[in-house]
């Protein structure tokens, strides 16, 4: 049943049906943004793919991402799996809302798994259209991601005026997966591809701000108690390092990029880390501030974490195995990035 947020009573969390689908609600959270983050970043790389110039810059931009990008999406499939399980009744609503978009991004993710193996095996002739699919593929899957965040930022309201803005915002989560694969292929690159990489950062910089600035805006005027949580005294006052903090990030940002091009042509790899970084530290305080506007509701108004979780029976069950699947998927994750981080070259069969 949907529940109404004046009749909202959080139940005692001493006790399981209080604290076990807070801790599933606290692993899928994470979970997403694990996901946003590091599956961002190579979805930007893929979007910039037909930036590059020669199969050479491509094969790099591709290698950067190689060992890691199907890791990557394990942390989708964990957080879409934690909500079918323990929240099966906002699992039926978010995604019966979001049935076109979830269908575009599982399209999109589609078309770049089997890009990425056959480009790098296919006949010369044929190998552009396996870039462009990787690319469409790449676009497709953000941009969807995007449309998906402002269905949940609005309640999932679907008038006209609703629907363009979450569009839009789909098009500044594409600056932003840009904004986060530039700056890995900052880190990653050198030469000219790296060069390109800091002209690529600068042109989704501000589309990045402007759509942080439009979630922003938009996420306290959904909800009366989103509204009053963000801007009734003294939480207006605790909260304003938030957006200070975000604001400073882009600027620190805007510098580093702008000083780059400098220090590479010297051959000077100093601050090649800080875009990648920052944008890491902007998804950060993004996700804070959506997750601290939405809190308790997985769908505004409507439905809790403690409405929609399944039983304490079956999330006591959940429950042991999550504690052995986590720690599994956050060591196989570090052990890759430290085998291999460091600079990349191109691919070679």
């Amino acid at each position: 049943m949907l529940e109404s947020s004046s009749l909202l009573v959080l139940p005692d969390l001493t006790q399981p049906t209080g604290w076990l689908p807070l801790a599933f609600a606290l692993v899928m959270a994470l979970a997403m943004l694990a996901y946003v983050i590091l599956d961002g970043y190579d979805l930007g790389v893929g979007v910039l793919l037909r930036r590059a110039e020669g199969d050479a810059q491509k094969d790099t931009m591709i290698a950067s991402i190689g060992p890691f990008w199907d890791a990557n999406e394990t942390w989708l499939v964990l957080g879409v799996g934690v909500l079918l399980v323990a929240f099966p009744m906002a699992h039926g609503v978010i995604l019966g809302a979001l049935y076109l978009p979830v269908a575009l991004m599982l399209l999109g993710l589609t078309l770049r798994g089997v890009a990425f193996d056959f480009r790098v095996k296919a006949r010369a002739e044929h190998k552009p259209l396996w870039d462009r699919a990787f690319y469409a593929g790449s676009l497709l899957a953000a941009w969807s991601q995007g449309f998906m965040l402002g269905a949940l930022v609005t309640g999932f309201a679907d008038d006209w005026a609703s629907q363009v803005f979450h569009a839009v915002l789909g098009l500044c989560l594409v600056a932003a997966y840009c904004l986060l694969g530039a700056g890995w292929l900052i880190m990653k690159t050198e030469g000219a591809l790296q060069e390109k990489a800091v002209a690529w950062a600068q042109g989704s910089l501000w589309l990045t701000a402007a759509g942080i600035a439009a979630i922003s805006v938009a996420t306290p005027w959904v909800s009366p108690r989103i509204f009053e949580r963000w801007f009734s005294f003294p939480n207006v006052v605790l909260l304003l390092p938030i957006p200070a903090v975000t604001l400073a990030l882009f600027v620190v940002m805007a510098r580093s990029l702008k000083r780059l091009p400098t220090r590479l042509a010297e051959n000077n790899q100093y601050g090649a880390a800080v875009p990648f970084a920052c944008t890491v530290g902007i998804f950060l305080l993004a996700f804070y501030g959506l997750a601290y506007s939405l809190f308790p509701w997985l769908v505004v108004d409507r439905l809790t974490v403690w409405g929609a979780a399944s039983s304490p029976e079956a999330l006591q069950v959940i429950f042991y195995g999550v504690v052995v699947v986590l720690p599994v998927i956050i060591g196989y994750t570090v052990f890759a990035y430290r085998v291999f981080w460091g600079k990349s070259t191109a691919l070679q069969y």
